[in-house]
């Protein structure tokens, strides 16, 4: 074998999110972006004498597992979802296996409890929040909207039959798609830096139906929208649009940035429910894209607390103070912390609106916010971003030397570096509970219990 042959091969097995091991003339070689028991056709990108790595070309044969119809015409184009053909109940064992994989390596307790993995309520139409990018299905086509084509930076995919997502947001994507295009302004080229339409954010609450559309574009062009604004208060939505916003974005990043937000009808803001607990959340704030999981996954935190009694409870990474306002009713006080600005804001009043006056969040690092703070935790609730949480900020908070922990990761990659920290410094995992919130795709949440163990 040597580097560019095509070879042929079948997945032995997988790990987080999509690796898999082909095995080759006795050697080891990872493809990403396969299940197991796929026969596949690949390109040999990397043939060193410890590691080895193939570029996928081709499922020649799909895995006896794969038995469900993919109800999305773009299945397998669409860079998103990657597993519609497997039934529901083999992509969560898929899962379990690829946390267990990760993570029994590097618990050291014999006494842990690792609990089997916790489905999605919904297998389908469960994102409570979608972003979508302008651009043109290939190079010089006409302008569509809908999600990056999988190995793609620039071919668009259209999303308006997109399965993880409401119906309304299959209408909006429609909608916009079709005013932006009869508006002959064209989109956001990244090659030369020229054009207007970039993305399009769309958040809908399960709860209540409020829907949040917001487009985004660049400052080349001046135009204020109102056909597309229009098009949108038109649509027969089973619910309900009470704010559309316009945010400039001139970064040659492909990503949404907030450069300015105008307000073109209604609100910034959307209503959500959780748990008996209503939620104000912003256009930019971190929410759990699964409502209806993100039940589940907190319900799974709260009995991991347990007795909040007279705690004093720090919700690090507070988002819009979900976690904490669920643990607020019977603790002592609760402190959240959260860099973005506008979802700290939108948890003082989402406390305020749920009649919780215990609550405190505060804007800011976690690594330089933990200074300010004279209140000494109890018990400290982890919700980090993906790459978990930087080593400075956790040793500020293995220093406080609660007794427990509760961590919720949506990267077990990152979990498991930051455990080894943590049991380092002389805590144990007491149970871990892996929640699946992104049905369709190799993606999980894990909730571990820690307790320190001279306690």
């Amino acid at each position: 074998m040597k580097k560019g042959d095509l070879i042929k091969g079948t997945v032995t097995e997988t790990h987080f999110p999509d690796r898999g091991t082909v095995v080759v003339e006795g050697k080891k070689i990872r493809v990403k972006g396969v299940l197991p028991g796929q026969e596949v056709l690949f390109r040999l990108k990397r043939n060193g004498a410890e590691k080895a790595e193939g570029e996928l070309k081709e499922v020649l044969t799909p895995s006896e597992e794969e038995t469900a119809v993919p109800p999305c015409p773009q299945f397998g184009i669409c860079g998103g979802c990657a597993l519609q053909t497997l039934p529901y109940e083999k992509q969560l064992a898929l899962k379990e296996d690829h946390i267990r994989k990760l993570l029994l390596p590097v618990i050291r307790s014999k006494e842990c409890e690792f609990l089997p993995i916790l489905g999605s309520p919904r297998e389908y139409a469960y994102r409570n929040k979608m972003e979508f990018s302008f651009g043109d299905e290939y190079k010089d086509g006409p302008m569509t909207l809908g999600l990056h084509k999988k190995h793609s930076m620039f071919d668009i995919v259209p999303a308006s039959h997109c399965a993880i997502v409401h119906p309304d947001v299959q209408k909006i994507i429609a909608a916009v798609r079709d005013a932006a295009a009869k508006s002959a302004i064209d989109f956001y080229h990244r090659t030369t830096g020229q054009g207007f339409y970039r993305h399009l954010l769309v958040r809908r609450a399960e709860k209540t139906g409020e829907i949040l559309v917001d487009i985004i574009t660049s400052t080349q062009v001046e135009s204020n929208i109102s056909e597309i604004c229009d098009a949108l208060l038109d649509l027969p939505l089973e619910g309900r649009i009470v704010g559309i916003l316009h945010t400039v974005n001139d970064s040659v990043a492909d990503a949404i940035r907030d450069d300015g937000t105008e307000i073109l009808y209604g609100r910034d803001w959307f209503d959500e429910e959780l748990l008996g607990l209503r939620f104000k959340v912003s256009t930019f704030s971190f929410f759990q894209t699964n409502s209806l999981g993100a039940e589940v996954l907190y319900s799974v935190v709260r009995d991991m607390v347990g007795e909040t009694k007279d705690k004093v409870i720090f919700d690090l990474y507070s988002g819009t103070g979900t976690i904490g306002q669920i643990l607020a009713p019977v603790a002592k006080k609760v402190i959240g912390i959260e860099i973005v600005e506008a979802a700290v804001t939108a948890a003082k009043e989402n406390a305020k609106r749920n009649g919780l006056t215990n609550c405190e969040f505060l804007a800011g690092d976690v690594l330089k916010k933990l200074d300010d703070i004279t209140d000494k935790p109890d018990f400290i609730v982890l919700d980090p971003p993906r790459e978990g949480v930087v080593p400075k900020a956790l040793q500020k908070i293995i220093d406080y030397g609660v007794n427990g922990m509760v961590y919720i990761s949506c990267k077990p990659t990152s979990l498991a570096a930051d455990l080894e920290a943590l049991q380092d410094a002389g805590y144990r995992v007491v149970k871990v509970q892996p929640v699946d919130m992104f049905p369709q795709t190799p993606h999980v949440e894990t909730v571990v219990g820690l307790q320190r163990t001279n306690t």
